[in-house]
This record gives C-alpha cells, structure tokens and sequence, in this order.
C-alpha cells in the first residue's frame, strides 16, 4: 500500500489500481431523500417531478436545470453554477467527509434480483490504457456536459457501474463485511432497496488482496461518466483527479435487460408493404410481446406482435451475430433507411425496466409505427465484445436496477 496523504491506494492487479476515498456522504437520516436516479435516465421534466417537494432531492446537483425557468438551457453556465451551489447548500445540512479513506459494499436489490459490489475509485490512467474496458462509443457532447459539472461542483457525483468475473474470495469478505450494520439501507420510490456498508480496515485489506487477482475489470453503464473523469484528470493533473468513482459487481450477480426500439415511420411503405419487406429477412409469425429467446426478435405492428426470425444464420463474431446488430442490418437499416441510429430522428429507445406493454402504447397512441421489442444481450456478450476490443451497436443494454447519485461522492 502506497501513503498518499487522504488516499491510499492499492495494486488491483499488475496493471490496475484501486484507491479507497474519504467519501463527501448524506447523513443516515437524509439518505434515502438525497438519493437521486442517475442524471441520464430523466429529462428535464421528468427530474422536476422527482424533485418536486424534496428540497433535498440531489437531481437539484445533478440537474441544476430543473431550479431554473422552463426553458433553460442545461448546458449553460447557470445551470453549472447553480449545481455548484446547490451541492455546497447539501454539504452545510445533510452531508458530511469520512474521517478517514475507505472502501464500501453497495448493494441493489429488486425482488428477487440481488448484487452487492465493490464501491471504491479506479484509476483513469487504466481507463485510458484499456485496463478497465469500454464496449460503446461516447458523444463529444455529453462528456462536454459531465466534465463541466465535475469541475464546476469539485466532484464526481455519482458512480460508474464496473462488472468483474466472480470471485469466490470476494464474495466471502462481502458475506462477512455486510452483516454488520449498513451506513444506509433504504427503500426508494422504485421498489429498490439500497444498502451501504463502510468495510472495516482489517477487512478492507484482505479485500484488496483479493481484488488483486481479478484480470479485467468492464464498464456496464457509465462510460460518459469514466470518460469525462479522464477529461477533468487532464485538465486538472492532480491526485484526486487521478481516479473516478465506480461500484464494481461480480458477473453473475448483474442482470441486463432489453433495450428496445420504437421507429416513428415506415419510410413510406404501407403496413402490408413494410410486412413483405420485414419477410424477405425474416421468417415472421405471430407471437409473444418478449422474445423467448437468443435469435428472435418481437415485433409490434398494427395492435399484434410478431415474432421474426432471421432467414440467414448471422455471422458467428461477437458484433454482427447481436440481436441488434441482426435487426439494424436487416431490417433498419435496408427496410426503414435507418443508417446510424445515434443520430436519427426516427428511431428512439426504450428500457427494459418500462416493459413490452409501453411500446405497444406508444404504437397504439400513434407515437411510433412500430416497434421491436429485444431478448436482453448477456453479460458475456459484453465482455466478449470488450475483450475483443469492438464496440457494440448503440443502445445494446439496460442495467437495472440501478445506482443512485448523491450517495458516495468523490471530491476532487
């Protein structure tokens, strides 16, 4: 272990590092009313509502935009000043600074689905050398976004969602290091129930060793927050600028869900036209709202779903032999001249937490001519597209549940 003042640091593996942090938190009784979505799941309007009557929603930090009038630019710099003020009026009521560096288990429970990670900062330097891997492109603009509100608050907010191979070790020193009492343990609006406990130093050190033989470390959900953690290093090149906070979860706890697609038109086909086109690639029968497996994709058009079925087995690489890959290129993009769906006004995106019953509403209300609904990518689909050093096609997976901003906060 490496002094580093407030930060000690440590060797994750020969290549990566893992840092315990003195995490700026809610105290116990305001953590379940600063605990706020991630920035990038809400719009405006929808923030506003969340944080309706809670005036110590943290959206107020994350979406400083939804304090000003309708209409507001969020990228502007009054929305970033207002950020910064709303996080140190928290910072004076309801949050207080760890006395001393440490590492923490959060866990996410949702039914029966249950994950418990490492909550910690890794290092950008290792995000940058591909240590830690990323499977999809960023947009310029929304790292512009993030590495402003970084530097505009003095912190990275809310954390990367990191996936490592199971380790037998690890999940040993969580049993031990989560039966004693939690920092925080809440249920949120969503059902969600969020779980946190600071790992005691004696146990935090055989944590780290056991991290050690860990070989790869993945982004699932985050990468605008990883890379405008780079960003800021850049601009900052100081130590607590060295490192971005993250939750890092074991393979075979986390759960992807679909994410689907809606398309506003039919690029002038007809229904009976756009169904000979679909039929030309795909086999297509009537069928359920979810598609029972990998290989099939459902289809919601004219108030009934259809299954489909690609006519031609996909390409056996990690890419093309995607659901999503199968459908944008035979069906998007040759069928709806849809060719790059980052950018398209057409096509628009639905996760899988909102169900198969949203995207026939959407239809039904006129709001889309169709719409597909995705059996969900796997999580070694992912890791096998990152450790090919590819990226998947836009908009391939949906992590839920998911972490809550405002709860660790890493100073820099």
């Amino acid at each position: 272990m490496a002094d580093t003042g407030d930060r000690a640091t440590y060797n994750l593996n020969p290549m990566a590092t893992l840092s315990p942090f003195r995490a700026l938190r809610p105290t116990s009784a305001d953590a379940a009313r600063i605990a706020a979505v991630p920035y990038d799941v809400v719009n405006t309007e929808e923030a506003r509502a969340l944080a309706e009557g809670n005036p110590l929603s943290f959206l107020r930090v994350s979406r400083a935009e939804i304090e000003l009038p309708a209409g507001t630019d969020p990228y502007s710099d009054a929305v970033y000043r207002r950020a910064a003020q709303n996080l140190d009026s928290l910072k004076k009521s309801s949050l207080v600074v760890e006395d001393e560096p440490a590492l923490y288990f959060y866990r996410l429970r949702q039914g029966t689905q249950e994950q418990t990670g490492i909550a910690g900062c890794f290092s950008v330097d290792e995000y940058d050398r591909d240590v830690i891997k990323k499977h999809e492109r960023t947009r310029r603009d929304k790292e512009d976004d993030r590495t402003r509100h970084i530097l505009a608050v003095g912190a990275q907010t809310g954390p990367v969602f990191l996936v490592h191979k199971a380790s037998a070790d690890i999940s040993g020193i969580a049993a031990r290091a989560t039966a004693g009492a939690p920092l925080f343990d809440f249920e949120a609006v969503d059902g969600v129930r969020h779980t946190i406990w600071r790992v005691e130093a004696a146990l935090r050190d055989r944590l780290v060793e056991a991290v050690r033989a860990i070989p790869t470390l993945y982004i699932a959900d985050g990468h605008h927050r990883a890379a405008s953690a780079a960003r800021t290093r850049a601009e900052r090149r100081d130590v607590e600028a060295s490192t971005f906070l993250a939750v890092a979860f074991p393979d075979d706890q986390v759960r992807i869900l679909p994410y689907n697609r809606i398309v506003k038109d039919l690029a002038g086909l007809s229904p009976d036209g756009f169904r000979k086109a679909v039929g030309e690639q795909f086999e297509m029968e009537f069928g359920p709202a979810a598609p029972a497996g990998r290989g099939q994709i459902s289809m919601y058009l004219e108030q009934r779903w259809h299954t489909l079925r690609p006519r031609v087995r996909p390409a056996a690489d990690p890419i093309a032999s995607l659901d999503v890959s199968v459908l944008q290129d035979r069906l998007l993009g040759p069928v709806l001249n849809i060719t790059d769906v980052r950018t398209d006004k057409r096509i628009d995106f639905v996760g899988g937490a909102r169900g198969t019953a949203e995207l026939a509403r959407l239809v039904d209300a006129g709001r889309a001519a169709v719409a597909f609904s995705m059996y969900p990518v796997s999580v070694a689909d992912l890791m096998a597209v990152s450790d090919a050093g590819a990226i998947m096609p836009p908009k391939s997976t949906w992590f839920e549940p998911k972490l809550r901003d405002g709860l660790l906060i890493h100073l820099i």
